[in-house]
């Protein structure tokens, strides 16, 4: 918690105190600290890959890698490229939003761990860092973006308007791992076993995801329950904005939903533990 004195007789004065109970948010503290968010952003970037031999060409190879393996083993093996045209370009659609959000949601879920260093030296906002680490998905995720477009390309799908909805349905991904990295985030400075946990979560909602297949092989009441994973909805409002797909409808408003109560309850939860963080980091 921050203070300041208004003495006319004293010089202003910044007076933080640990805050008690459920703290507020306190957002305006990451305004004051933009400039920060900005460099922890430019950071995460460029330690990904320095020293790498590849560079930024990881950037590249990973999603075109899992369309390969998608459409080997769903396309051929599992006949999907049968009932699905264009297979390969559904499972790029797919890779797309879930690339940004497995890649976010890994990095936002050891960020305070990571930066122990500075919260152990410095105040600002913590909430900056589990930030800057989603947003620094956004280079990959733009790279991505024109591979999507190459297959679309190939494969001669028509752009429309709907593009105009990859800003909100982007912005969605962004909010659904950033909501569930800080319950992680948090949880992780106190229970260590939590980034072991984590690369098994993503792969589990991977296959919870329609990645690899469409959301039109969930059925009935089913469809409901299935919306409960927020990526859904997301990922088939992607699929509607660039290969003018199936709607996402009910998905995508069932999604917003449980981001929302996601990242509300995150965000509460998180500034509970920030006193404690540079204590036990």
């Amino acid at each position: 918690m921050i203070q300041k004195a208004m003495d006319r007789n004293e010089p202003d004065t910044l007076v933080i105190r640990a805050s008690k109970g459920w703290a507020a948010l306190n957002l305006r503290d990451l305004w004051k600290y933009r400039e920060l968010l900005y460099f922890l952003v430019w950071r995460d970037v460029k330690v990904r890959y320095k020293q790498a031999i590849l560079g930024i060409l990881w950037a590249v190879l990973v999603p075109v890698v899992n369309i390969v393996v998608f459409s080997f083993v769903f396309g051929i093996l599992f006949h999907q490229n049968q009932t699905v045209p264009n297979y390969p370009l559904l499972a790029a659609t797919g890779q797309l939003p879930w690339g940004l959000f497995a890649g976010a949601l890994g990095r936002c879920s050891l960020s305070l761990v990571g930066s122990s260093n500075l919260i152990t030296k410095v105040y600002f906002p913590r909430l900056a860092i589990p930030i800057a680490s989603v947003l620094s998905g956004l280079v990959d995720f733009g790279i991505a973006f024109l591979i999507v477009m190459g297959f679309m390309v190939y494969y001669h799908t028509p752009l429309t308007w709907n593009l105009l909805w990859l800003i909100p349905l982007t912005l969605m991904v962004l909010l659904t791992s950033l909501a569930v990295g800080l319950w992680l985030a948090a949880l992780n400075v106190r229970y260590r076993d939590v980034q072991h946990i984590v690369p098994f979560l993503i792969q589990i909602w991977m296959y919870a995801s329609p990645v690899a297949y469409s959301t039109s092989l969930v059925m009935g009441k089913t469809r409901l329950i299935y919306g409960l994973n927020p990526m859904a909805g997301v990922i088939q409002g992607f699929r509607w904005a660039l290969i003018n797909g199936d709607p996402p409808g009910e998905l995508f408003i069932i999604s917003i939903v449980m981001v929302l109560i996601l990242l509300i309850s995150g965000l509460f939860y998180f500034r509970r533990m920030e006193r404690t963080f540079a204590d036990m980091i």
